[in-house]
């Protein structure tokens, strides 16, 4: 029986996000265009003086809306701790993004929690104005800026082969989600 129009679909507990209903393996050539259209919104909508990357993820697409819009590039080092904690800085934004008008980018967003522990260390260090931008939107949290909203699970170029082992290998996490998902 299908589903109607009305009924919801299914959340994931962790997050409150919806759950994944497909996986999008993303190639380097429409990579390569998810960046021109974030950069192209952006110059549209915001004027920033530095593009700041979240690491590791949001370096990439970071450096090449920056490399777009010719502006300087920068990164800010956040990561998790164990058992899904809050993320924390391990290297903060450099000094001159203070009076400068700052558009921080990861590659996804879904609860915020990374792209606020980002904006509270820029804000520290006084920016004349600062607004954020990703390649994908995942969940509620809403940037100001993204090149593309999907519900779908996430597979990215620089991201899906890792060395286990001394051989390069699909992530395992990814393998189980695409085995788990029937991709």
């Amino acid at each position: 029986m299908p589903a109607s129009p009305r009924t919801p679909p299914p959340r994931s507990t962790r997050t409150g996000r919806k759950a994944p209903h497909g996986v999008l393996e993303v190639d380097w050539p429409f990579f390569g265009e998810l960046c021109r259209a974030l950069a192209l919104k952006v110059f549209r909508g915001y004027d920033p003086d530095v593009v700041i990357g979240i690491a590791r993820a949001g370096v990439i697409p970071g450096a090449v809306v920056a490399s777009i819009l010719q502006r300087d590039f920068a990164s800010v080092a956040i990561t998790r701790t164990e058992s899904g904690a809050r993320p924390v800085v391990l290297a903060g934004p450099p000094r001159l993004v203070t009076g400068k008008r700052v558009l921080i980018v990861d590659e996804t967003c879904d609860t915020g929690d990374t792209m606020k522990i980002a904006l509270n260390a820029v804000r520290e260090l006084k920016p004349a104005a600062v607004k954020t931008a990703v390649s994908f939107r995942t969940g509620a949290y809403a940037p100001d800026f993204s090149a593309l909203e999907t519900d779908n699970f996430i597979i990215l170029p620089w991201d899906r082969d890792v060395i286990i082992d001394g051989e390069i290998v699909m992530r395992p996490d990814y393998a189980e989600k695409l085995k788990e998902l029937g991709g």
